[in-house]
């Protein structure tokens, strides 16, 4: 994949000196080096040239303070310092996307260039994002095998005839439940589910099962649909 960010390699960048001439260079090789287990790529800050420490969490230059363009190949888990694993600790999830987001503030960048409030506004929404979709078990687990390569139709049809027998149970039980106690001891068991096919799907991504992985999923989806359907009526 091509890259779109602002960011050269430290061969080009004392003789690099117009944006044009970056985003030509951007296209060579670079300088790669491991980090949590994944290749990345040497980065230098587009406005001090500084070395980015870390190159997978290179938002925000430490030594200028500036803040940098959206990287496309840094993913998720990336973004927070985590490897590529299902199981998160949440709280650690979220103190980070705090300091992501103080360090991206609009407040603090108003006096900035408009190239770099640009920046800020890009990598606050993807940070945004980012956490949504790893808070979120089910999110977390489309992301996961996605990384992997393997396709998800998040609108596939039930076909399923064991699933299909359990989903049309589940809506009459539904819509016969009389008031919120009932529909609150329906949401206890689909919370159930969800945590047992959570631990499934793990179990699979771990092993590199990826058809049980996505039939896994395929229960999650519905699960929390119909938990949705429920919150809805309470």
């Amino acid at each position: 994949m091509e890259q779109t960010t602002h960011l050269q390699s430290s061969d080009d960048f004392a003789q690099r000196k117009t944006e044009k001439e970056i985003r030509v260079a951007l296209r060579g090789p670079k300088e790669n080096h491991s980090i949590l287990g994944v290749t990345a790529q040497k980065y230098h800050c587009w406005n001090c040239g500084a070395n980015a420490e870390n190159s997978t969490q290179f938002l925000f230059c430490e030594a200028c303070r500036s803040v940098q363009p959206v990287n496309e190949s840094t993913d998720y888990f990336q973004i927070f310092g985590l490897g590529r694993e299902y199981k998160v600790k949440v709280e650690e999830l979220e103190k980070k996307y705090k300091d992501w987001q103080k360090k991206l503030h609009p407040d603090l960048v108003h006096s900035k260039s408009q190239r770099e409030r640009e920046y800020a506004a890009e990598q606050s929404a993807r940070v945004i994002d980012a956490y949504r979709t790893l808070t979120d078990p089910l999110s977390r687990a489309i992301y996961l095998v996605k990384l992997e390569g393997v396709l998800v139709n998040e609108e596939e049809r039930i076909t399923d005839p064991e699933l299909l027998a359990e989903v049309m149970e589940l809506r009459e039980a539904v819509d016969e439940a009389e008031g919120t106690r009932a529909l609150n001891e329906i949401q206890v068991q689909l919370q159930e589910k969800l945590r047992y096919w959570s631990n499934s799907f793990e179990d699979a991504y771990l092993n590199k099962n990826y058809d049980d992985a996505l039939a896994s999923i395929r229960r999650m989806t519905y699960y929390k649909r119909a938990n949705e359907e429920i919150v809805k009526k309470l």
